[in-house]
Formats: structure tokens, sequence, C-alpha cells
């Protein structure tokens, strides 16, 4: 589970067509974190991307330590530059701890040990036109099974950072540079990231 602190100022239907723009893998990211939520509770950090060869996902192994985290962090950069990536997405599960109007933020409190904490999904989009962040909290039950995902009431950050920021490299990167992306992503064992679909819910969970 990450952190942030805040100052309050396999998928069912494979449609890769539909998903053209950063707004467009934002709403994936979305519609996937709850399929993820409502099947086993949680989500793993995943990787989202719009490039030459269509959409694709990229779902690390395993996430367990920092060093996972930064090696899936230089994997998903790789990822973007080997497939030409033109926008992309990162979701994480993390908790968030906020502040209001006036209030000092304790900066030195990490937001899992806050009593006000929040678990919420985090989508952190980018495209060369920009960033754009979501965050969606979680909604349980009390018996702390998923019951839904909530609507964000805090606002993006204006620069998102972090291991897991500026994932998409600044410019569209040339041929030998992808290969050479490929040529790495095939040492290190990484497979071609899966297509990505839109997810079906059925209707009694919409």
């Amino acid at each position: 589970m990450l952190a942030f602190h805040i100052v309050r100022s396999k998928i069912s239907s494979v449609q890769p067509g539909k998903l053209e723009t950063l707004d467009d893998l934002l709403a994936q990211a979305a519609h996937y974190a709850e399929f993820c939520m409502r099947n086993s509770g949680k989500m793993a950090p995943t990787l989202f991307l719009i490039g030459a060869d269509g959409p694709l996902m990229f779902v690390p192994a395993s996430l367990v330590d920092a060093d996972e985290k930064d090696a899936f962090a230089t994997t998903a950069r790789l990822v973007c530059i080997a497939h030409a990536a033109t926008a992309c997405v990162m979701a994480l599960e993390a908790w968030m701890k906020t502040a209001t109007p006036g209030e000092k933020m304790d900066m030195t409190e990490p937001p899992s040990e806050s009593f006000d904490r929040q678990e919420v999904i985090v989508l952190m989009g980018e495209s060369r036109d920009g960033q754009k962040q979501k965050f969606l909290p979680i909604i349980r039950h009390d018996n702390g099974k998923f019951f839904n995902l909530g609507e964000t009431t805090v606002p993006g950050m204006d620069k998102m950072e972090g291991r897991f920021a500026q994932i998409l490299p600044p410019n569209q990167p040339d041929a030998s540079t992808r290969e050479l992306a490929k040529i790495m992503l095939k040492v290190k064992g990484v497979k071609t990231a899966k297509p990505v679909g839109t997810v079906r819910l059925p209707r009694s969970r919409r």
C-alpha cells in the first residue's frame, strides 16, 4: 500500500480501438480497478498505456518491498519507451490524508498512520499535453469487504512526484531507442504487455 499527502484546495471484453486519449485511459483504469476490487478486494499496481502497438497494460509479478517498487517503476518507463507510449496511467492502492484550507499538514506523519487516513485508488495519468490525477475512495462494508469506489472530492496535484511519476518519456522515442528498450525488457524477462479491454461489470454490480 502506497501513501500520499494531499492538501485540499484478465479483462472481459477487449475493445482497444475505443481507447485513444488520456481521459479514455483514466476511465479504463477506473473500470479495471473496480473490476479487481469486486473480484478480489484488492488491486495490484498496474500500468496502462496507449502507444504504437495500441492500448496495453503491464502488471508486475511481485511488489513486496521498496526494491521491487523501484524495479516496477523502471520497467514501466522501459515499457512506455518500447511501445512509444503517447499516454499512460499508473493505477495504485494507497493511503491518503488531507488537510482543509488553513490547516497545516503534518508531513512527518505517514498517511498510513494517520487517524483520519483514507483508503483510495490513485490514478496518475500522463500525456505530453500534461498530467491528470484521480483519487477514488475505497468504500468497504463493516466486515472489511469491498462495497464500491466513491467519487473523488480531492483536486489533482499540480505536479506528481515520487517513483511512480514521470513514467512517460518527455519526447517520442526513435526507432533505435525503442529497440534498445525492447532488448532491455527481454533481458529482464519482461513479457509483452497485455492488451487492455473495456471491463464489463454485471448490471447488478454497476
